[in-house]
């Protein structure tokens, strides 16, 4: 598939279904390239479907049969925008969360490969019933420990605004849980003592407001 050059290739880019309830479309667009005017599309649009489709068909649609409508803050990047972002960032400029390209590829950057070979998806998104009912301090790691129990994330990364976080599926994944919001700093991942075994203690709460967690 060729990178679309013209508004018809491109309404029929973002046309492809990767799952049940999402379209490419759904994760194209981008603040930092709607703001400096920069075309939020991939290089390589078959890999990026390729990698979209397992983000949304192996984590975001689970999540959201279980905790309903999952809000898509921020996902595909093209390199031309994360790396305008990350100069920005590196220049302490607010408001552009965005890391290198290198480390963004297989990530945010869908249509490139990470530097072992992986591909690999990020979506930033926000579950608005899982805040709804759970908003207290702390209440993210309830829904991180069960995304950890029950789904093939890589990377998981909280943030303080409605629990927004950054949720990864790559092939080979990392299995890792951070958060900018608190508790600050690494949940889990290998080689944590709280790694292995069932966590069901932490999101059982969960139970009572989603009978299908």
């Amino acid at each position: 598939m060729k990178r679309p050059t013209s508004v018809d290739a491109l309404a029929e880019f973002g046309r492809i279904r990767l799952s049940d309830t999402f379209f490419m479309r759904d994760f194209l667009f981008s603040d930092i390239a709607a703001l400096h005017g920069f075309s939020n599309i991939p290089d390589d649009p078959d890999l990026a479907v390729a990698a979209g489709t397992k983000l949304c068909t192996e984590l975001l649609e689970p999540l959201q049969d279980v905790f309903g409508r999952v809000a898509i803050r921020s996902a595909y990047r093209s390199s031309e925008v994360n790396g305008f972002g990350n100069q920005m960032q590196r220049e302490n400029k607010k408001g552009y969360n965005c890391g290198s390209n290198q480390g963004s590829h297989a990530a945010h950057i869908w249509d490139r490969r990470d530097a072992d070979g992986n591909m690999g998806a990020t979506a930033c998104i926000v579950i608005p019933a899982f805040y709804d009912a759970f908003h207290e301090e702390g209440d993210w790691q309830k829904l991180a420990w069960w995304i950890h129990d029950h789904l093939p994330y890589s990377k998981l990364y909280f943030f303080p605004k409605y629990w927004a976080f950054n949720i990864q599926w790559r092939e080979n994944p990392v299995r890792q849980i951070d958060s900018y919001t608190a508790p600050r700093g690494r949940l889990t991942g290998h080689g944590v003592p709280n790694f292995e075994g069932s966590h069901e203690d932490a999101w059982a709460p969960l139970k009572a407001v989603f009978p299908k967690a």
